[in-house]
């Protein structure tokens, strides 16, 4: 019996010698991990906020911002004396911040808890993170060289790419990040939608396409947080993510930054697709930090279908 145990854990792969085998950069995959284990200080800091609030008849929306607050501080002050981070972008800041000697390698975006509001609802939420090479702004084509999320749910999962396939590790007992899957790989066409915005808000060919997906019988799972949403569309291997244009808001609600070209990097190393309805999500310019945009995310055949309804 203690030879099967030990035979067992042999063959348990760590996220660290993961990217050591898929051959990732020395640095790249230390700056990862490094984002790996900061994960695991701000899933204390959500149990945290959320037992302060167990009881408690406060407005709710002070402790999501003081959380949202803390979250990306945790994550800044992390990456500061890291040696690997010249420039850090957040959700939480008004333009890019200097946090090395400028002689490092990444730089790094973040939005460092995803779904801040859901946390009173004890639904799942999550961090993404991309890490770039050279200047996020102004440059009209892709600078990612990795990305990675992480949900924290029932399990504390992390979903990363280094331009090696999207691979899957779940944060064990013993506080490391085993591999849960590896090389995800999307199904050509899915089964299952997640739509954000208001009905009455969309546009015409959006609301076209959605109704066909309906009639041909797509079941609707939609949380209200991206990460989970994706996630779940990388694990049941398909379906459709999309926040749209609508009427009085043409570029949408998510930032291109922060959330859509690195889950778009991912979902597309696990053979899917991101566009804004007619071009890929990674090939759009961004100019500034808080530009947003239009998006359809997931597998390929949804994705194009989607095309069709909205030229």
């Amino acid at each position: 019996m203690g030879e099967g145990i030990n035979d067992y854990t042999k063959n348990i792969v760590d996220l660290r010698r993961h990217m050591w085998m898929a051959g990732v950069e020395v640095e790249l995959r230390r700056l990862i991990w490094q984002i790996a284990v900061v994960g695991k200080y701000i899933s204390a800091k959500i149990h945290e906020a959320n037992r302060k609030l167990a009881g408690s008849k406060n407005i709710y929306g002070e402790d999501q911002l003081s959380l949202d607050r803390a979250t990306d501080e945790i994550m800044k002050n992390q990456l500061q004396y890291s040696g690997f981070v010249r420039e850090y972008a957040s959700e939480e800041l008004r333009e890019i911040t200097k946090i090395g000697s400028g002689k490092e390698k990444y730089i790094v975006t973040a939005d460092p808890l995803d779904g801040s509001s859901l946390v009173d609802t004890n639904l799942a939420i999550g961090t993404i993170i991309g890490i770039h090479k050279e200047s996020i702004l102004d440059t009209g084509r892709n600078t990612m060289v990795a990305a990675l999320y992480i949900t924290y749910g029932p399990l504390i999962t992390m979903m990363y790419s280094a331009g090696n396939g999207a691979h899957e590790f779940v944060l064990n007992r013993e506080g490391e990040y085993v591999m849960a899957q590896d090389n995800i790989k999307m199904k050509e066409k899915g089964s299952i939608f997640s739509p954000g915005g208001l009905r009455r808000d969309w546009v015409p060919g959006h609301q076209k396409f959605i109704e066909h997906l309906e009639k041909e019988g797509y079941k609707l799972r939609y949380s209200g947080g991206f990460v989970p949403d994706i996630n779940q569309l990388l694990i049941k291997r398909g379906g459709i993510f999309t926040y749209p244009a609508l009427q009085k808001s043409q570029r949408g609600k998510l930032r291109l930054l922060f959330e859509l070209q690195p889950m778009a990097f991912i979902v597309e190393q696990a053979g899917g697709m991101a566009t804004n309805g007619k071009e890929d999500i990674l090939s759009l310019k961004v100019e500034n930090i808080n530009d947003c945009s239009p998006v359809y995310i997931g597998s390929r055949a949804e994705v194009e279908l989607a095309k069709q309804f909205l030229t």
